[in-house]
């Protein structure tokens, strides 16, 4: 059984009522999204708060949005917003971000999402755990097209996909005027394929992708330094 929270350096997620937990996609997001010194922010699904959270600690100017579509995740965020050291810079609400165009006039400077990904797979019976983890309610067109809709002229739009959705989603956002400015590979081991992929997007013209690489484990139990220098700021025990 999961804890029912996870304690970070600066704040702590509690998560008995969330269908995903912490882990490492949504860790690796939060440290590795680019923000700008004086910025709004949207977080797309943003479940626990987790992510909101660790921009609000990188940046003390950003004024962050959070929304989920799942009514227990957004009471639990606001929860944890409320416990955490910022809470009159991030605001949770309950929302379908395929609403957006009816609801929302502004934009944001940047967005992040740890989206759903599993296209293909069994349905879980558990509604919100579902919800969380099957692109059912939120494909990757919906999601491409709700951000580039959100996004300002000059904004980033930053996700965490498995590295075999890679080339599906670059196309979905190509399709809505989004261009691919940096990668992140994320290993778990040495000589082992990337898992995860860390992408930025943003509206202007890119001449060339900034591609890079991370490994998680040199050996067992033995964080990458690159691995350590990402995260130390947020794990206890880095």
């Amino acid at each position: 059984m999961a804890n029912s929270y996870f304690q970070f350096k600066q704040f702590k997620i509690t998560q008995d009522r969330c269908a995903m937990k912490v882990g490492t996609d949504g860790v690796l997001l939060g440290a590795w999204a680019p923000l700008k010194k004086s910025c709004k922010v949207l977080d797309i699904g943003t479940g626990t708060g987790l992510v909101a959270l660790m921009l609000a600690q990188r940046c003390s100017s950003a004024c962050i949005e959070a929304i989920d579509i799942d009514e227990s995740a957004v009471a639990q965020a606001r929860e944890n917003v409320a416990d955490s050291p910022w809470p009159e810079r991030v605001d949770v609400c309950q929302m379908d971000v395929k609403n957006a165009p009816q609801t929302w006039k502004e934009t944001f400077d940047c967005i992040v999402s740890n989206p759903p990904y599993f296209v293909d797979s069994l349905k879980c019976p558990d509604k919100s755990r579902m919800v969380a983890r099957h692109t059912a309610e939120l494909d990757f067109p919906a999601l491409a097209k709700s951000a580039s809709f959100l996004l300002n002229e000059e904004g980033m739009f930053s996700v965490v996909l498995p590295a075999d959705a890679y080339t599906s989603f670059v196309s979905s956002c190509l399709r809505e005027g989004l261009h691919l400015q940096r990668v992140l590979w994320v290993h778990t081991k040495p000589d082992i394929p990337a898992k995860r992929v860390l992408m930025t997007f943003v509206k202007q013209a890119v001449d060339e992708t900034e591609q890079e690489h991370l490994t998680v484990e040199v050996s067992r139990h033995v964080y990458s330094p690159e691995y350590v220098s990402l995260l130390k700021d947020f794990y206890l025990k880095l």
